[in-house]
């Protein structure tokens, strides 16, 4: 079959559509990440969604449902529990650990088809039918609109978190807020990359933009654009020789990520 004939398929077109949502949600909320320096966090996070989707395959319901309810867990504990920061790496260590643990016991205790394992670990995009599709744009829309509405005082919470508790920006509150939105964006994620491999689109696109700029609208613009190109990109280039999606995402994540680097090296000898 040609790349045309595979893009006529509905699974492909599903997840051509799934990927993109993601991919939009992810470049919006990178740039804060890196900014907030969460990338470990989303980590920590990813592995409570890895055990979630665990839970769900034994359970015999929707992985996507059971990785949202272990990301958001695992956003509420880190929010509860990392109170200082100089708490936080400790705290998602911990989280971490037993996040593979359970998600290690939960697979030892599951019968079912050893692919439906893998998918959780390294993703699996082209297994999302429409369902799946619908909770991606409802769970997206959501978090984007939560973010639309708290998105300047946390900004100003993430450059200088000192003088925005001065001038009573509840900024507390709007770090546990912005860890259920990486939470939700964590568990849509693991469906394209899988647990493992989370960082390549929720923190590569972001980091590479932020190398050649220091607009924060422009940095959140080519992070949407890097997302899109990584995660629609990688799936085109996976389709006709039959590579994991997964694989090549995180490939053409990471190649832009160098030319970025590359780009921000020129730029500062050019100032």
């Amino acid at each position: 079959m040609t790349i045309f004939d595979l893009l006529e398929l509905d699974f492909v077109q599903s997840a051509l559509i799934a990927a993109a949502v993601l991919a939009l949600v992810a470049g919006v909320l990178g740039p804060l990440i890196v900014t907030r320096k969460m990338a470990f966090a989303v980590h920590g996070t990813s592995e409570l969604a890895f055990t979630g989707g665990a839970a769900a395959l034994l359970l015999g319901i929707s992985v996507g449902y059971g990785s949202l309810i272990g990301s958001v867990a695992a956003a509420l504990l880190l929010g509860l529990l990392s109170r200082r920061d100089s708490d936080r790496d400790s705290v998602i260590g911990a989280i971490l650990a037993f996040g593979l643990g359970m998600g290690v016991l939960m697979f030892a205790l599951y019968k079912g088809r050893a692919v439906n394992k893998l998918s959780l670990l390294v993703g699996q995009i082209i297994g999302v039918d429409s369902t799946d599709v619908w909770l991606l744009v409802v769970a997206s829309i959501a978090v984007l609109a939560v973010l639309a509405f708290i998105y300047r005082p946390l900004f100003f919470a993430s450059v200088d978190p000192d003088v925005a508790i001065a001038r009573g920006v509840p900024v507390r509150a709007l770090s546990i807020v912005f860890a259920l939105l990486v939470g939700v964006a964590t568990a849509l994620s693991v469906q394209v990359v899988g647990a493992l491999l989370v960082l390549a689109l929720m923190i590569t696109p972001a980091a590479a933009a932020m190398r050649v700029t220091a607009s924060p609208v422009r940095a959140t613009a080519l992070s949407v654009v890097f997302a899109e190109v990584a995660a629609v990109g990688g799936i085109l280039l996976s389709l006709q020789p039959g590579l994991p999606v997964s694989a090549m995402v995180t490939a053409v994540s990471f190649v832009i990520y160098l030319a970025c680097r590359g780009i921000g090296a020129v730029q500062r000898r050019t100032a």
